[in-house]
């Protein structure tokens, strides 16, 4: 199997001190180099940065997926089970709302996975999720 890649992404984000508690203290996600208009986190070993824009509004649409309205768009981590499902505890008792509460999409069916949706205090969309079967990520 190929070695994946870190990536990069820069998202907008209103407010930095909500942001860096979210990010810090909610998901527990540590926290690399900062000024007074960025943050940079490790979102499991991928590289983050929250830009502060407090103009920038967030994207309201969605798309019908197994039943749900998923937002669109959105970022996030396909986890192991194990860790997927740390941070959905995480998540609960940090008492945090759910776009769409934790689940297993296509249950019994190739592509099996665990998924939940939730917003940032900006309202950036933003997906978790484990395979049953990681070798199935991108089966059809």
């Amino acid at each position: 199997m190929t070695q994946i890649s870190p990536f990069h992404l820069a998202f907008p984000v209103s407010d930095l001190a909500a942001t860096r508690r979210f990010y810090g203290e909610v998901l527990g996600l540590p926290e690399g180099r900062s000024s007074t208009t960025w943050i940079d986190f490790n979102l499991f070993g991928h590289q983050v940065v929250a830009h502060l824009s407090p103009s920038a509004k967030p994207i309201d649409t969605s798309n019908p997926v197994d039943g749900h309205d998923v937002p669109v768009p959105h970022f996030g981590v396909i986890l192991g089970m194990k860790d997927w499902e740390t941070l959905r505890d995480r998540l609960i008792s940090h008492e945090v709302k759910f776009v769409i509460e934790p689940y297993k999409r296509f249950e019994g069916q190739v592509g099996e996975q665990a998924t939940m949706f939730f917003l940032d205090p900006s309202g950036n969309a933003l997906e978790f999720k484990a395979f049953a079967d990681p070798s199935q990520i991108f089966s059809k």
